[in-house]
Parts: structure tokens; C-alpha cells; sequence
């Protein structure tokens, strides 16, 4: 899909398709071949494919050839309620911006109709917000997996304690907190490699090309100290995670050596009126207490009294 935009009195609108040659910024979205055609027409670009795009070396992901910037990055994307990684790149010049993406995104859409901060805003302002607004909502989204991480961490200590929760349910409840934990992680390492990228890529554009506007060069470098303050809090979530992530593999130790120190209670308990029901049920003739009147009573209590013997020395000792 191609979405074209001109700057007209200050803001940016969408041009129709027919329109679309006198756009200043080409979107493209899973692009069929002949828009990638149209648009290598129009703005003369060689553009990337997402083979291209998807490279991880940094001279494969920052380029620049005749004053024109070929960058790509990371970026993140919700699906099916879920954050992804995708991969976006950038083709800039004074005159034009392409942007090639691979997935649909809720934050390209949002700024199509935002107002630029600039009156008369060019291919690098375009460029400059789209950063800008990348990093915006990877702060949201560090925020809200934040406060997930606190209610998680609530489930995990201040509601266990003293807690009455049957053990199954209790298994389940540490099961999905696992898994929640396993998401956020992902998650927050789908979020790094995009400031990963808008890292590489502010610094590199400012240095690259001399055309840059000065007004530009001063945003991209409040995205960069923005980038940096958001890795340091990356680097926090992560280690909380981790944190958590131990707590609970922690609970499910103790639930299972519980249930294992019951096991062995009661193998031990049944272990003494085993013997004495085996040395009863003997068939030899001449066991002195056949003939007992009350040898069956004896036995039932000498059973009972074996098995709660070592449970009363347990309690006693402390280990139950």
C-alpha cells in the first residue's frame, strides 16, 4: 500500500492516488512492485528491499550516496494484542522521504495526520518527527509494561503472603505468571533493538549529510539523549524481570520440595505398620501371639502408634 503526503499550509495531507507524484513523503506499506516502480520513478531512489532492510551490520543499516540517507531499524508493532519486531527503513533526501515498512503500525498512521511543529516542514522534519514520535511511544510502552511488572510483582509477594490459595490453584497462578513474565521480556527486548536503532540512526544522520537543517540537527540530538535515558530504563525493567522471574521459579522450588517433604513424611510414616502387618501376616504356626485374644486389637495400635510416632517427632523437631 502507498500513502502520499504533501505539506500544504503547514500541515501534512494525504494526496490521491493520482496526486501522488507531487508528494514530499511516499509510505509504503508491503509495497506491490509497481508502487516500489512509481516511487523509484518519481524520487530516483534505489530503493532497499526488506531482505535489505532486515541487515543487522550497521554499514548494511547506515548509508549515505549522493546526499541521500539509506537508513533502517527496528521497530515494534502490535498484533493480535501483542508487541512484535518488524523492520522499518528510511530513504532521505532535501526533497523527498520514503519510508518502507513491512507491517502494519498504529504510529505512522497517528502521525499522517499530525501537525509538524515547523510552518513550512521538508523531508527532514517529516524524518526528525517520525523519530521523535517512535521514541514517544516506546516510552508509553516502557510505561505501561512497568506497571505491569509492579502488579505482577504484588501477585508475587504481597498476595502470597499468608495466602490460603489451594496448591493447584496456586500452580496455575505461578504458571501464568511465567508466562506473563516471558511476554514483557520479549517485549522489552523488541523495545531495545528499536532504541537500538534510533541510536544508530539520530547521530548518523546528523554527521552524515551537510544539507541537514540546523533546527533538525538540534531535534535529533534531543532524540538521542531521549534514547538514553529510555536504555537506562530498559536496562532497569529488564533486571526487575529477571528479578521476578527468579522469585517465582523460587515459589515453585518451595512448592515442590513442600510437596516432596510431604511425600517422604508419609512413606515414612507407612513404612513402621508396613513391618508390623508383614510380620503378622507370616503363616508359621508357632507365632506366640496367634493365639492372643486381643492380638488383633494389639496390632491395630501398635500400627497406629508406629505411624504417629515419627509424625509427632517431625512436628516436634520442627521439620513439619
Amino acid at each position: 500500500m502507498l500513502n502520499a503526503y504533501a505539506c500544504q499550509n503547514g500541515r501534512l495531507h494525504r494526496l490521491a492516488p493520482e496526486e501522488a507524484a507531487d508528494a514530499i513523503w511516499f509510505d509504503l506499506e508491503n509495497p506491490a512492485p509497481e508502487e516500489y516502480a512509481f516511487v523509484a520513478r518519481v524520487t530516483g531512489f534505489l530503493l532497499p528491499q526488506q531482505e535489505d532492510l532486515a541487515e543487522i551490520e550497521s554499514s548494511s543499516r547506515l548509508a549515505v550516496d549522493d546526499d541521500i540517507l539509506t537508513l533502517s531499524m527496528p521497530i515494534v508493532t502490535r498484533a493480535r494484542g501483542v508487541l512484535e519486531a518488524g523492520v522499518c527503513g528510511f530513504v532521505l533526501s532535501p526533497q523527498y522521504l520514503v519510508t518502507l515498512r513491512f507491517a502494519p503500525s498504529i504510529l505512522f498512521n497517528q502521525f499522517n495526520t499530525a501537525a509538524p511543529p515547523e510552518n513550512v516542514p521538508g523531508s527532514a522534519h517529516i524524518f526528525t518527527g517520525l523519530l521523535e514520535a517512535i521514541i514517544d511511544r516506546q516510552a508509553d510502552s516502557l510505561e505501561k509494561l512497568r506497571e505491569e511488572l509492579d502488579h505482577l510483582s504484588h501477585r508475587v509477594f504481597h498476595h502470597r503472603r499468608g495466602s490460603q490459595t489451594p496448591a493447584r490453584n496456586a500452580e496455575r497462578e505461578l504458571q501464568a505468571i511465567l508466562i506473563t513474565l516471558g511476554r514483557d521480556y520479549d517485549a522489552i527486548s523488541y523495545l531495545r533493538d528499536a532504541q537500538l536503532g534510533v541510536a544508530r540512526i539520530a547521530p548518523y544522520a546528523t554527521a552524515a549529510v551537510e544539507w541537514m537543517p540546523k533546527p533538525v540537527r538540534d531535534r535529533l540530538k534531543s532524540v538521542q539523549r531521549d534514547v538514553s535515558s529510555l536504555n537506562e530504563f530498559s536496562t532497569h525493567l529488564t533486571d526487575k524481570v529477571q528479578f521476578l522471574l527468579d522469585s517465582t521459579l523460587g515459589f515453585i522450588n518451595i512448592a515442590q520440595n513442600s510437596l516432596i517433604k510431604v511425600l517422604t513424611i508419609v512413606s515414612i510414616m507407612g513404612i513402621p505398620p508396613t513391618l508390623i502387618a508383614g510380620i503378622y501376616g507370616m503363616n508359621f504356626h508357632d507365632i506366640p501371639e496367634l493365639s492372643w485374644h486381643y492380638g488383633y486389637a494389639y496390632a491395630w495400635a501398635a500400627m497406629i502408634i508406629s505411624a504417629v510416632a515419627p509424625l509427632v517427632w517431625f512436628r516436634k523437631k520442627g521439620w513439619i
